[in-house]
């Protein structure tokens, strides 16, 4: 793998040359919008440029929505601090015990009960784990309701913290991954990425009729679109790294 940088209308774009690629592809990676192409090794640059200089008012217009899109700060998962649950803010109230590790919440907070000591990294893996968990339970019953309502059935479902997606699916193993964030949204959000990712198992690309199922399964999908596109974002270090390692679906939701 060769990695390099060209300007393209104006824009820094790193190019990544991989040996076993057939095709390119275009990222637009999240905090501040880097533009990255994958594309096979032996490509030559002329034929780099023009697929991106024709792909450009789509790379310009997710760029400018990423950056405009409102970001938390920095988290210190310090009392008073917000967090979001299925759309809602709550106020974090952290609690120090001998020995307990939990949290609870309550109509207005999220109650962190920890050691004393206990510091910022270990408070953070707590309140991923039980994000995780609330995400889980629901995502049980909203995967059996969407796979009723398509008739389209998933083999597994599965949860990871992704950057650049809400969701992503393997169509030969059938397994649909779900970002975790997911539970920091509205529910209707999970349940059109459910059903975006159960319609690309039998639909592989966003064609006509790959978009005429996610309305006939999701009439509210693009009104459900913008609030993705318009909740506030999760703080993001701009060198953390992508762990999204199953790619079939390269749409953002953006």
């Amino acid at each position: 793998m060769r990695n390099e940088e060209m300007i393209i209308g104006g824009l820094p774009i790193k190019i990544i040359r991989k040996k076993n690629l057939k095709n390119l592809y275009i990222r637009v990676n999240p905090p501040e919008g880097d533009v990255t192409v994958s594309t096979p090794a032996g490509l030559n640059d002329e034929d780099i440029e023009l697929f991106v200089l024709r792909k450009l008012p789509e790379i310009t217009k997710v760029r400018d929505r990423m950056l405009a899109q409102e970001r938390q700060s920095k988290r210190e998962y310090v009392s008073g601090e917000s967090y979001y649950l299925w759309g809602k803010p709550y106020r974090l109230q952290v609690v120090y015990e001998e020995t307990r590790h939990k949290i609870v919440k309550t109509p207005t907070k999220i109650i962190m009960t920890v050691p004393e000591g206990t510091n910022t990294k270990a408070r953070e893996k707590l309140l991923i784990e039980w994000y995780r968990q609330e995400l889980k339970r629901i995502l049980e019953t909203v995967a059996i309701d969407c796979e009723k309502k398509t008739g389209i059935h998933a083999e597994d479902f599965r949860i990871k913290n992704m950057r650049t997606r809400w969701g992503t699916c393997n169509i030969d193993k059938r397994r649909i991954w779900i970002n975790l964030q997911l539970a920091k949204k509205p529910m209707e959000c999970l349940e059109y990425v459910v059903i975006h990712e159960l319609v690309h198992l039998v639909e592989k690309n966003h064609t006509h009729r790959f978009r005429a199922l996610v309305e006939e399964f999701c009439p509210t999908w693009k009104e459900v679109k913008k609030i993705l596109a318009t909740m506030p974002l999760d703080y993001m270090e701009k060198e953390e790294k992508d762990t999204d390692d199953e790619q079939t679906d390269i749409e953002r939701y953006l």
